[in-house]
């Protein structure tokens, strides 16, 4: 039986063996096998026979589509990745976050797999690869990539890879991220929330702070009355308009527009104007007005000279908190949410406990399950009431020395 000749050979570049791949029966050429970074051929036989194996086996994996789908397209990871989002833009059914986020995680995978590399010839193997370097991947605050977050990582690529398919770069059902085994997922543990006497803690810290001039703080205390007082989600509450107050009807209502979307339909919805939160707001509307009058957003962006969302105010949350003697980072947005539906169960409803339908109904909920499975938190202090309020002279017994020391910083 004659011996296979191998594609790799080998050409003398001033006085050094330097190798190439002759792959023109599959239409690739006559070609240097470079290591990444470098400008010439490898001289390491072994790292050759590495190189000419990838390069053998995209060729032939794009032979195949061209005999299995029909088709003959090419496309690298980079420029590949910028046709989907323009796709998802053009589609009007994301946010602008969302394609940022999206973008930056897609950046992370053209680092790792190569700007060119093509989408077809991914793996399954590769894609584990990948799933196990986001485990050391920085996180910017001097940590590794929590495992929730690598799993946004994956599922953009993933969703990368429905476009792919739809188009025909890879065969139906072709979707490396989707065939993993075994997938990062945060674990499940109760969400941290505030009691009734330390959300009013934390208010009467953001009422009294006052940040440097140049801290960009933008305004903490209506913000954090608004996410406390009606259970909105950050991006919902973020992205609220000036009309989405109606002082007249006394509710807020959080409605789709061109700042974000709403995460489903049933989070379309009206929530009640609470007494506290509308005396807060009403303060924060007539400051408004002598600094200049309002625009569209209920909180624009204090940075930015265009009217803009507010991307991060974590800065600000820390030094209020702070301030109030919890940790920096031990309270985030995310706990407001839990923290309002456990104290409107408390409330009552003309008289009677108030329904978890209806709480769910104003957390955007089609019903009860999430309420109860999730958002729902037993408290020690349970105090019937017929509004949601947070106010610190209803708690000071019960905040004492905390109470004590935040006093003294505002003197």
């Amino acid at each position: 039986m004659a011996k296979k000749k191998s594609r790799i050979y080998w050409r003398d570049q001033g006085g050094v063996k330097r190798a190439y791949v002759d792959l023109r029966d599959l239409g690739g050429g006559r070609k240097a096998l470079k290591v990444k970074g470098e400008k010439r051929g490898t001289t390491d036989p072994d790292i050759a026979a590495e190189l000419a194996a990838r390069r053998v086996k995209e060729l032939e994996g794009q032979k195949r589509r061209k005999v299995i789908l029909g088709v003959e397209r090419v496309e690298g990871l980079k420029t590949f990745t910028a046709q989907h989002l323009l796709q998802k833009a053009k589609g009007g059914k994301v946010t602008i976050g969302w394609l940022e986020a999206a973008e930056y995680h897609l950046r992370e995978a053209i680092a790792f797999f190569g700007e060119n590399r093509d989408v077809a010839s991914i793996t399954t193997a590769d894609a584990q690869r990948y799933a196990n370097h986001l485990q050391t991947v920085s996180n910017g605050r001097k940590g590794t990539l929590a495992a929730s977050s690598q799993r946004h990582y994956l599922n953009s690529l993933s969703n990368l890879y429905r476009r792919a398919q739809s188009e025909g770069l890879v065969g139906p059902g072709y979707n490396p991220v989707a065939a993993l085994m075994e997938k990062p997922s945060g674990k499940p543990a109760e969400a941290s929330w505030l009691e009734p006497h330390e959300a009013a803690l934390l208010l009467e810290s953001a009422r009294t702070y006052r940040p440097d001039p140049d801290a960009h703080a933008g305004p903490l205390y209506p913000l954090l009355a608004v996410m406390l007082l009606t259970g909105g989600r950050t991006s919902e509450v973020l992205g609220l308009e000036v009309d989405d107050v109606s002082f007249q009807r006394r509710t807020i209502t959080f409605r789709p527009n061109d700042w974000r979307r709403l995460k489903t339909l049933t989070s379309h919805r009206s929530v009640p104007l609470w007494p506290q939160l509308e005396a807060i707001l009403r303060s924060y509307f007539a400051d408004k007005e002598r600094e200049g009058g309002l625009g569209r957003l209920l909180f624009p962006s204090p940075v930015m000279h265009s009217e803009s969302l507010i991307t991060d105010f974590r800065k600000g949350l820390d030094a209020v908190a702070k301030r109030a003697g919890w940790e920096k980072g031990e309270v985030r947005s995310k706990a407001f949410r839990h923290t309002y539906c456990a104290a409107r169960l408390q409330t009552l409803d003309r008289g009677a406990p108030v329904s978890p339908y209806t709480v769910g109904r104003e957390l955007g909920h089609g019903g009860t399950a999430m309420v109860q499975r999730v958002y729902g938190h037993l408290g020690q202090v349970r105090d019937r009431s017929e509004v949601v309020e947070y106010q610190i002279e209803n708690h000071r017994e019960a905040l004492a020395d905390r109470l004590t020391a935040l006093e003294k910083l505002t003197t």
